[in-house]
């Protein structure tokens, strides 16, 4: 007696056959183990909505200064009573703020590409302040932040790097 066995035969046999492996498999895996994957899972996408919440506070905070500090020198450009050289200051004081928010979002892009970390850039006048979201500090690689910080700037600047989860 020969047995045929063509192509689609073939197919569902082995088919048939890993669904059965795979099936016993899991039958007898142990109980906790998949608790323990459920529990690993579970605990990383809350670190990472931990830090996303941390950058976000910071944002927010420094959006909201941001926003106080624009409103006050627009209000100085528009007052008809203040002098043209107080309107020049608050016109480059308006102007430099936009610039800096333009450097820190490149700055944060910047880290983002070359060390795959999330981050908070604020600078203000020659110092620059970097916060990772992160549990754990590593000085060797706050260094490197540093120095990926300061390539972004002509002028020599004064960077701090705080983790922060």
């Amino acid at each position: 007696m020969i047995i045929l066995i063509n192509k689609q035969n073939l197919w569902f046999l082995t088919l048939f056959s890993l669904i059965l492996v795979l099936s016993v498999y899991y039958i007898t895996m142990p109980e906790n183990l998949l608790q323990r994957i459920n529990q690993n899972e579970e605990t990383q996408s809350v670190a990472n909505i931990r830090e996303e919440e941390v950058l976000a506070s910071l944002r927010v905070a420094d959006e909201e200064e941001v926003l106080r500090i624009m409103d006050e020198l627009q209000q100085i450009l528009l007052d008809d009573k203040k002098s043209a050289e107080e309107k020049s200051v608050a016109y480059d004081s308006l102007r430099e703020l936009n610039l800096n928010k333009g450097k820190e979002q490149a700055v944060e892009q910047k880290i983002l590409e070359v060390h795959e970390l999330k981050a908070f850039v604020k600078i203000k006048n020659d110092q620059v302040k970097v916060v990772i979201a992160a549990k754990t500090h590593d000085p060797a690689l706050a260094n490197k932040i540093m120095r990926t910080t300061q390539e972004s700037f002509g002028d020599q600047m004064f960077i701090t790097v705080r983790f922060q989860a």
